[in-house]
């Protein structure tokens, strides 16, 4: 019986830790206002480097690891970390991009973007303030 109830302890830990929801986000002070899923994962497999609007985009990640990265390349770009590890040596050994530069966690991520127009990070979003605007939610 307590090895159930620990058991079930445990999972319902788990769900909690990533019952979060996934938002992408820019800057409050930039004209982006929304992106579909494939825009975003074009912006951060650096497929291309602009806004929908031609203004010049940067992606920001989590670090290698974080529950969250793994859940938004999933989600967004269909792929596993094996698959992202595969791709980014694909594109730096043909000279064809640099992965996102990566940060921390999702305070770090919001902190830059709501400094600079031009980023685009994702975050939890329970970490969402006025500096930052969520521009799609991943389910």
């Amino acid at each position: 019986m307590l090895k159930t109830l620990c058991l079930l302890a445990g999972l319902l830990l788990t769900a909690a830790a990533h019952s979060g929801e996934l938002v992408v986000i820019v800057s409050a002070r930039s004209a982006v206002t929304a992106l579909r899923t494939e825009q975003v994962a074009e912006l951060f497999l650096a497929e291309t480097a602009r806004f929908p609007d031609g203004s010049e985009a940067t992606a920001v990640d989590l670090m290698l690891g974080d529950p969250l990265r793994e859940e938004f390349y999933r989600k967004v770009a269909n792929r596993t970390p094996a698959l992202m590890k595969a791709y980014w040596t694909k594109r730096i050994f043909t000279g064809r991009g640099q992965p996102p530069r990566e940060l921390a966690n999702s305070l770090a991520v919001r902190r830059l973007v709501a400094e600079n127009p031009g980023m685009i990070g994702y975050i939890d979003r329970s970490a969402l303030d006025a500096g930052v605007r969520a521009v799609l939610v991943v389910h």
